[in-house]
């Protein structure tokens, strides 16, 4: 399977009891589609998903699985702690109907690569599923090493790796050592353009939840090889991505849905609402994005 284009790690939406909204969560999705977004990202760290019950995490896959359609991609966020943890989420989300799963490392535990590379395999071999890995380290603690790239570039399964560590140096060792074997897959959003040019041709993007459309006409544009203007839209971009990247990202993602007219409500605690002056900052910068 190739992945391209952009596909949200998708928010999940509460109600003002704190209980997840599916009508909110269906009109959320029916925006993002209209948008031009190319598939779908539930219960990732943009969806809270650490949050949530077992049982609350199956009935968003299972929404989001029915809502998609035909060509749209579906990938679960299935991560835990423990390896045991993961193969159970795995298989449920299989069970929903998902092929691919998206594995940053096991949080709390901060695994050694050995321990990392016995995980992702076993993790495969216990459920014979597609696997997008997810480096992540500033969160995680733990980087996705080449040690462990090099064990399973050629594990067919093994589809790609979201980078988020911020380093453009790392993104382009990642193409130029893997194409062709391991896609690289942009997951830092304020360079993301600088991703498009290295390889990148799949965006699992958070902050798409509350600017789908500017992110996909900065990758169309790309896309269409017309750099100028492609650097042109990153740099309207880049102020509210940057401000997302410096705390509270998911805080800021949902009160971007709302200011796109699609209220999503609160995160969960321990996350708590932003402040006036957060709001305020974050506003002023997505002001070019909501007249986009």
């Amino acid at each position: 399977m190739k992945l391209s284009g952009v596909m949200p790690a998708l928010i999940t939406p509460f109600d003002t009891n704190g209980k997840v909204d599916f009508k909110a969560f269906e009109r959320h999705l029916t925006a993002l589609r209209a948008a031009g977004v190319t598939g779908w990202v539930p219960m990732g760290s943009t969806g809270e998903y650490s949050a949530l019950s077992n049982a609350e995490r199956d009935d968003v896959l299972r929404f989001v699985k029915d809502f998609a359609r035909e060509g749209e991609a579906l990938i679960a966020g299935t991560n835990a702690p423990a390896t045991r943890e993961v193969i159970e989420n795995t298989l449920r989300a299989k069970e929903i109907g998902y092929d691919t799963v998206l594995l940053a490392t096991p949080f709390y535990t901060r695994p050694t690569q050995d321990e990392l590379l016995a995980h992702f395999r076993t993790v495969l071999d216990e459920t014979n599923i597609n696997l997008i890995l997810y480096s992540y380290p500033y969160k995680d603690g733990v980087e996705i090493g080449f040690d462990i790239l090099d064990a399973l570039a050629d594990d067919l399964r093994v589809l790609g790796i979201k980078e988020s560590s911020g380093s453009l140096q790392r993104a382009i060792d990642i193409h130029s050592r893997y194409n062709g074997r391991i896609d690289l897959i942009s997951g830092s959003d304020d360079i993301a353009l600088d991703f498009m040019f290295w390889g990148a041709d799949a965006w699992i993007c958070g902050p798409a939840n509350c600017m789908a459309k500017a992110c996909v006409d900065l990758d169309r544009t790309f896309r269409s090889g017309d750099l100028k203007t492609a650097r042109e839209k990153m740099i309207v971009l880049y102020r509210a991505m940057n401000i997302l990247e410096s705390g509270k990202f998911v805080q800021k993602v949902k009160y971007g849905c709302e200011l796109q007219g699609l209220p999503v409500g609160n995160c969960r605690a321990p996350l708590r609402e932003l402040t006036i002056d957060e709001k305020a900052e974050f506003r002023a910068a997505m002001q070019p994005i909501l007249n986009w």
